[in-house]
């Protein structure tokens, strides 16, 4: 994997600790495809994450509820955060070469429920 994107991981660190610091809860955060980036490059980490990182990537085949829609940067999505809500505590969960970035935006629609899971030690 590629270095940690600073930005990405600092900005993620400062939310978590201006929220614990002002009584609030830690807020939901998901991990999706940087749309600016070339499909090639989401490919690569796409099939990193699904082949060798553990994240489940069925939800994205044809018939699942995540199927459709049917574009790379939708299947990555799902992906990129399966990975990430299982390894967050991690800092470059979310980095897959600088094709992700985090997002408080719950990127679920229709059938497809992206998970969200509490951060864990």
């Amino acid at each position: 994997m590629a270095p940690v994107k600073p930005l990405v991981f600092l900005s993620s660190l400062l939310v978590i600790f201006l929220t614990q610091n002002s009584g609030g809860e830690v807020p939901k955060l998901w991990c999706i495809a940087d749309s600016q980036m070339p499909e090639d490059v989401l490919q690569r980490a796409m099939d990193w994450a699904c082949e060798f990182g553990g994240a489940n990537c069925t939800m994205t085949q044809e018939g699942q509820p995540c199927y459709l829609p049917n574009t790379l940067k939708d299947h990555t999505s799902y992906a990129f955060n399966s990975y990430y809500q299982r390894f967050k505590s991690q800092a470059d969960s979310c980095v897959f070469g600088s094709a992700a970035m985090v997002t408080e935006t719950d990127p679920s629609h229709d059938s497809c429920i992206f998970e969200c899971l509490p951060w864990s030690d």
